[in-house]
């Protein structure tokens, strides 16, 4: 089950994003999540705006969470390389995180956000590999680099939903 999150959940969502953190500094990412972030603001932010969301498990305890954003990233309006695959409006999949030992995570939130709409982006470190594997074998198209707002380049990718 997916449900969006709530202020009470913000200690469960910064555990899932420390786990998140962790696998990531595990599999040879060191840089990604390296300096704090996502911040526990940012993670507020996402929460106020209806943009943060929790994936439970048949008991209902939260095994996961992403952010999920209708309409325009800043970050996505310049990209180096081959560009978007299209203009349309699209969503956007940020801060997916998971506890241990879980698997089809991203599937899940990629099936719950085709039900909002039929196009959604994405990006990752380029050191990310557990990430950009993930992406690519959900048939996300590598679409090339963006800047985050501090500057620092992210591997975009995009996906339009079959109909």
């Amino acid at each position: 089950m997916i449900r969006k999150a709530e202020p009470k959940d913000l200690p469960i969502i910064l555990s899932l994003i420390q786990h998140g953190r962790e696998k990531m500094i595990a599999s040879g990412n060191l840089h990604q999540w390296s300096n704090g972030s996502p911040t526990q603001a940012q993670i507020e932010t996402d929460i106020a705006q209806g943009n943060s969301y929790l994936i439970e498990n048949k008991e209902k305890t939260p095994i996961a969470t992403f952010a999920f954003i209708l309409g325009e990233d800043p970050t996505y309006q310049h990209i180096d390389g081959k560009g978007w695959i299209n203009n349309k409006s699209y969503g956007t999949i940020h801060r997916i995180a998971s506890l241990p030992n879980t698997h089809g995570i991203l599937r899940k939130a990629v099936e719950y956000c085709f039900e909002k709409i039929d196009n959604l982006r994405i990006d990752t470190h380029e050191d990310n590999l557990l990430m950009r594997k993930a992406v690519e074998k959900m048939g996300f198209t590598y679409c090339g680099i963006i800047y985050l707002e501090n500057g620092n380049p992210r591997m975009a990718y995009q996906k339009e939903k079959q109909q």
